[in-house]
C-alpha cells in the first residue's frame, strides 16, 4: 500500500516541477514593440506578433532557465501598409527568405533590477550575441534592448538620415 502512495507522490512532484519549469506563451498578449527614427526627425513605431517557442523560467532556480523564442517577421505592423510592405521586402527584412526573428538563450542570471539573459539573436539570417535585461512579474517578462540594424544587414542601402541606425525594442512575453 505504501508503494502506490509513494509512486503517486513522486509522480505529482515530478509533474508539478515540469509544469513550473516550462510555461506556454500567450500569443495574443505577447508582443515585440520597437521604435526607430525616420527621416532624422520623427519616430516610426511598430510591433511584431506571433511569438512562439520554449519559455522555461523558474526564478528561484535559474540554472535550468532557458528561452528559445521566435516571432513571425512578416507580422511587422507600423500602421502604414505601404511602409510595412517595404519593410517586409528584400530592402529590409526580406520576410520571404527570413521568416522568423529568433532568440536562443545561453544563460539567465539574477541582477540588481531583475534578470538578464544572454544568447543569440537571429534576424535577417544574421546571428549576433545579445544581452537582454528583463523583469518577470505576474507571468509577464518585459525586456528591453537596442538593435543596430546594420549588425543584421537590414536596410544597408538606406542611410541613417532616412532610417535610424538603432531600434529600441521592448519585448513583452506573457506566459501561462
Amino acid at each position: 500500500m505504501k508503494k502506490p502512495i509513494l509512486l503517486f507522490a513522486l509522480y505529482f512532484i515530478t509533474s508539478f516541477t515540469l509544469i513550473q519549469a516550462q510555461q506556454n506563451i500567450h500569443q495574443e498578449k505577447s508582443v515585440i514593440e520597437f521604435h526607430i527614427t525616420g527621416g532624422g526627425i520623427f519616430k516610426v513605431k511598430g510591433t511584431f506578433t506571433g511569438m512562439q517557442g520554449d519559455f522555461n523560467l523558474d526564478t528561484s532556480d535559474l540554472k535550468n532557465a532557458n528561452f528559445n523564442i521566435c516571432v513571425d517577421a512578416s507580422s511587422i505592423n507600423t500602421k502604414n501598409q505601404k511602409r510595412d510592405d517595404h519593410l517586409r521586402s528584400a530592402d529590409f527584412l526580406d520576410t520571404k527568405t527570413y521568416k522568423n526573428i529568433c532568440f536562443v538563450s545561453s544563460a539567465v542570471t539574477k541582477t540588481e533590477n531583475g534578470f538578464k539573459t544572454i544568447g543569440n539573436m537571429t534576424i535577417h539570417g544574421v546571428t549576433q550575441f545579445v544581452e537582454i535585461p528583463f523583469t518577470f512579474t505576474n507571468n509577464t517578462l518585459i525586456g528591453d534592448l537596442v538593435i543596430n540594424r546594420f549588425d543584421y544587414n537590414i536596410g544597408e542601402d538606406f542611410s541613417t538620415i532616412r532610417v535610424g541606425k538603432e531600434a529600441r525594442v521592448t519585448i513583452t512575453c506573457v506566459v501561462y
